[in-house]
């Protein structure tokens, strides 16, 4: 992460649409295994947080879209 930061600090702004082009750069640009290195390379800290974030990111997305269908759905039973 350091690295990143340092090559990025200059030239970007630090913000979301920055930031998801770094990520997806770093994701699209390292393999599977390349990928997994630099998790076996976070302390706990890290690894807690990275994971965390994941799974935060996951749920928020699942329960978007749980609430897009109920919406639709209840929406529909009104149109007909």
């Amino acid at each position: 992460m350091d690295e990143l930061f340092e090559i990025y600090r200059d030239r970007l702004t630090g913000d979301d649409e920055d930031l998801d082009i770094i990520a997806l750069a770093v994701v699209e640009n390292n393999s599977r295994q390349e990928l997994l290195n630099i998790v076996k390379e976070m302390n706990d800290y890290e690894l807690h947080f990275f994971i965390s974030m994941y799974l935060t990111e996951t749920l928020k997305d699942k329960f978007a879209k749980y609430s897009g269908n109920m919406d639709n759905t209840q929406q529909s039973k009104y149109l007909h």
